[in-house]
């Protein structure tokens, strides 16, 4: 009976490989399809929610190192210059650190962009090599 078994999930796993399909039924077919469209759902919405999570913990840490740059700044250079503007509003580094303390950082996903790569009109000739 456990050989019976045996032999049953091996041909499940070799059809779900895609491996001896030719003597199975059309009914049989679109089953295995419904099946690994299922599996692949499952696995698409499995790594959705560990980048989900991972997006979470990395705006967490962007949010505390930004407001621990915040404290370092305000200890280095004060909260008020000499005409008692707030110094915090600066930019550090370009990055806009200093705008808005108390505000977090968001981090998105998003799809990647297909890049259009266009053949410049001319080429540059150097010997047998060619250059675009």
């Amino acid at each position: 009976m456990l050989r019976q078994q045996l032999q049953n999930l091996q041909e499940n796993h070799r059809q779900m490989m895609g491996e001896e399909l030719s003597g199975m039924s059309v009914k049989d077919l679109q089953n295995l399809e419904n099946q690994l469209e299922m599996s692949l759902r499952g696995v698409r919405m499995k790594k959705d929610q560990i980048l989900m999570d991972e997006i979470e913990e990395l705006n967490r840490k962007g949010n505390q190192i930004h407001q621990e740059n915040m404290e370092l700044y305000k200890k280095v250079y004060g909260t008020r210059d000499a005409n008692g503007a707030n110094r915090t509003s600066l930019l550090l580094d370009g990055l806009g650190i200093g705008e808005d303390p108390h505000e977090p950082v968001h981090l998105q996903l998003s799809q990647p962009q297909q890049q259009n790569y266009e053949t410049p009109t001319r080429a540059t000739k150097l010997g047998r090599l060619q250059l675009q």
